[in-house]
């Protein structure tokens, strides 16, 4: 057992001098028959001197065993002593000399090996604390004595851990300074009231063995299992930082403490009232109710009963004996799922936040009738703990879903998030002082934009290519199909089918159209599919035909799909390099000045950047910035373009790209659109630019039907002399450094919407294809990559 004894302020002697003391009391003015007894315990304690002087050897209590019965005979009623848990021995110590029956048995249920100690007192603590004491009874300095609760934890004979708190009885105590004790003053006890934590200085006041703990104490006990266990389930229920399986764990050893059942099992059950499904919600939560399943209808899941009384009476569900249950329902959930899974009884709890069924706290026990409708009830005083649990954790679910969404698609970007956290903060503050007013729109003034894209050449004709060939393939076949059962028998219907599907076919391969792959979508799932069920019953032939068709078919298109998901992919795998090269750029780009920056894959990467004093107003802005926002883009839209041409033959649809740098250098101001949750430009005249980026990839040359973007060139477009000398500085630059060939060209655009006189600058952009190459151009490139 352990001891706090061994660094002690005092010395302990073993005495029975106040209790004695009492008994002298009641010698003189008890009753006849309290008198009698006292008189007699007087001249036994007479004959034993020691026992009122003390002694610190504790082996003599043995000596002194029976004496020390007769001395305690009052305080420890036999009568009382299979019922009463309480001991009598060392003050700060787990050293017992006398216990009733009820402690005895309880310890011997613990086992051999189980070693008595007092609940998380630290070592250091119990210095101060012993020293308090001293303050308490011999200075009579306030009640300073020890008040934190004293708990032991002692497993029963079935191994549930119970919980017993423990309450000094300390009349028959005295503190005794040696002649090592130190006279406190007034101004040293001060220094020790506020200095709880510093053990030195209670060491200084007190120095170790300088006072004597004379006499004993009486320790009354209590089960208090389940109060602790409710009081554990608190603070379980709110830490965050545990793991699942922590939390597990507890939470069982707190559930078994309560209902006394070493192997019990806890799970639970989500409810979700939109889909009308319950699920998992943790992988280190299971749930007896959906068993093997992640989540399952609530009809499937439980039946007529059990979904009135949990649902709708919002009830405990108590089912004392499943097996009984099982047979008796002829097999119905959830009798069956508990049934086998070889759970005998259990509990099903609803949480419910008074108007909604947030889940099912479900307890499982592998006997029969040890969790019962009487045993629920136990839950009454956790149950309010457990619900705010839950709608907190639901809570903080819904949040964490929200965030993602916020950060995957309507994320506020970095650089301009400091203006809508002052919103918040203002919003905040007027609603804390009574008034009623709105979010304010998020704008950003005077702050000059760079738009770039790099986009898949010619993307809705590649794409309908692959269209085109799925069909072809997919109506041939069918066509293979039918023509085989026409020629074994002569049912119109099935000539019919015949007929249009060849119809389609013509159709497609001649004229094919955006709308005719809807057309025969919906004529082959709604006619062509349901027929084949009938055709694959005729004969082995035509079931083997049939049945290498659907596997041939998407899963859940139901439809041939193979060119177009080599499109989709191949469009994928361009997006992602591309997005992820933009993205680790932009982190190098932030570094020279904070700017806002967007982008979003379609058929190709789009990227939007806005830079100016209103973006971050605590710097410093220069156009030396913008400038150098201007030349960095150029270097990483060369940078993507030699990603991409890397990543190309590695792709089953060969596709090209085509890049392009729109330029306005005037400023804009853009405001946050709620609806939209993105930015945009704000004002009529500050239009003219998103219509140009609108439009733009898919401009002309004027007067002719040449596309301004093309494969191995980046376009830049812009419309003012002072931004072409601008960018023919940076492209010399580039091409001094090997990224850009030596050939640009200049030519007017068309008229798009009413906007004139833009301009577009092409410059061919030398490929670095392997390690240790020379740079080519982009028809060197496409050679190499034939090869």
């Amino acid at each position: 057992m352990k001891s706090y004894l061994h660094d002690s302020p005092f010395k302990i002697s073993i005495s029975f001098n106040k209790l004695l003391e009492m008994y002298e009391e009641v010698a003189k003015n008890g009753s006849k028959l309290q008198a009698e007894n006292a008189r007699q315990i007087l001249e036994m304690a007479d004959a034993y001197p020691e026992l009122r002087h003390g002694f610190s050897d504790l082996n003599k209590c043995g000596d002194y065993k029976e004496q020390i019965e007769i001395l305690l005979q009052d305080s420890f009623s036999p009568i009382l002593s299979n019922n009463e848990i309480k001991t009598a021995g060392l003050p700060f110590d787990n050293n017992i000399f006398k216990s009733s029956q009820r402690f005895k048995k309880i310890l011997k249920d613990a086992g051999d090996g189980y070693d008595l100690q007092i609940r998380n007192v630290p070592e250091e603590q119990m210095y101060i604390l012993q020293c308090a004491v001293i303050l308490s009874f011999y200075y009579k300095k306030g009640d300073l004595a020890y008040k934190k609760p004293l708990f032991y934890d002692i497993p029963d004979k079935n191994g549930v851990l119970r919980h017993y708190r423990i309450q000094y009885n300390a009349d028959f105590m005295e503190f005794l300074p040696t002649d090592k004790a130190k006279t406190l003053t007034d101004k040293d006890i001060e220094e020790l009231l506020d200095g709880f934590d510093n053990l030195e200085l209670w060491k200084e006041k007190f120095p170790p063995n300088s006072w004597i703990a004379s006499g004993f104490v009486i320790s009354n006990i209590f089960d208090v299992t389940i109060d602790d266990s409710i009081s554990d389930l608190k603070t379980t229920l709110l830490e965050q930082s545990s793991s699942d399986a922590i939390l597990l764990n507890r939470f069982q050893e707190i559930f078994r403490s309560i209902f006394n059942i070493s192997d019990l099992q806890t799970g639970f059950s989500g409810y979700d009232e939109h889909s009308y499904v319950f699920e998992k919600l943790t992988k280190g939560l299971p749930s007896y109710l959906l068993w093997e399943k992640h989540e399952e209808d609530c009809d499937t899941i439980l039946c007529e009963k059990s979904s009135q009384i949990l649902k709708g009476e919002k009830k405990y569900f108590s089912i004392s004996d499943i097996e009984k249950a099982y047979k008796l329902s002829q097999g119905a959930m959830p009798y069956r799922a508990l049934y086998h899974q070889g759970y005998k009884s259990a509990i099903l709890i609803p949480i419910t936040n008074e108007k909604e069924l947030l889940g099912v706290l479900e307890l499982v026990s592998k006997r029969k009738y040890e969790l019962n409708s009487i045993n629920a009830n136990k839950l009454n005083d956790v149950l309010p703990y457990i619900t705010a649990a839950v709608i907190r954790n639901k809570n903080e679910h819904a949040n964490a879903i929200e965030a993602i969404i916020q950060n995957e698609y309507t994320s506020i970007h970095e650089s301009v998030k400091w203006k809508f956290v002052k919103e918040v903060k203002h919003y905040l503050e007027e609603k804390s002082r009574g008034n009623i007013i709105s979010f304010k729109d998020i704008v950003f003034k005077d702050v000059f934009p760079l738009y770039g894209q790099i986009d898949i050449k010619n993307s809705s004709i590649a794409r309908n290519k692959a269209t085109q060939k799925d069909l072809i393939t997919q109506l041939e076949q069918l066509s293979l199909i039918f023509d085989r059962v026409t020629s074994l028998m002569k049912f119109p219907i099935y000539e019919e089918y015949q007929f249009r599907v060849l119809s389609y076919l013509e159709e497609v391969k001649k004229s094919f159209k955006t709308g005719t792959e809807q057309i025969v979508m919906d004529f082959l799932k709604e006619e062509i599919h349901p027929s084949l069920e009938q055709i694959a019953i005729f004969n082995n032939s035509l079931a083997a035909m049939v049945a290498h068709y659907e596997k041939a078919l998407d899963p859940s298109l139901k439809m041939i799909y193979d060119q177009r998901r080599k499109y989709d992919d191949a469009v994928t795998s361009m997006n992602k390099k591309m997005a992820r090269i933009l993205d680790e750029k932009q982190v190098e780009a932030q570094h020279i000045f904070p700017h806002y920056f967007e982008r979003y894959k379609t058929d190709g990467v789009d990227h939007t950047m806005y830079i100016g004093n209103a973006i971050a107003p605590t710097k410093n802005y220069s156009d030396i910035y913008l400038q150098n926002l201007k030349l960095w883009q150029l270097v990483v839209m060369c940078a993507m373009e030699n990603a991409y041409y890397e990543l190309k033959p590695s792709l089953e649809v060969p596709l090209d790209v085509t890049s392009l740098i729109l330029v306005h250098s005037s400023p804009l101001t853009i405001k946050f659109r709620m609806d939209e949750k993105r930015f945009d430009v704000d004002g009529t005249y500050n239009a003219r630019y998103e219509i140009i980026k609108k439009r733009i990839d898919k401009a002309h040359i004027k007067g002719t039907n040449e596309r301004i973007t093309k494969p191995g060139k980046i376009t830049i477009v812009y419309s003012q002399k002072k931004e072409e000398e601008e960018y023919l500085r940076y492209i010399r630059l580039l091409q001094a450094k090997g990224m850009l060939y030596d050939n640009v060209e200049i030519n007017e655009l068309e008229e798009l919407q009413g906007v004139i006189g833009l301009k577009a600058m092409s410059v061919e952009i030398l490929y670095t294809y392997a390690e240790g190459k020379s740079p080519l151009t982009f028809n060197d490139l496409m050679k190499v990559i034939a090869k």
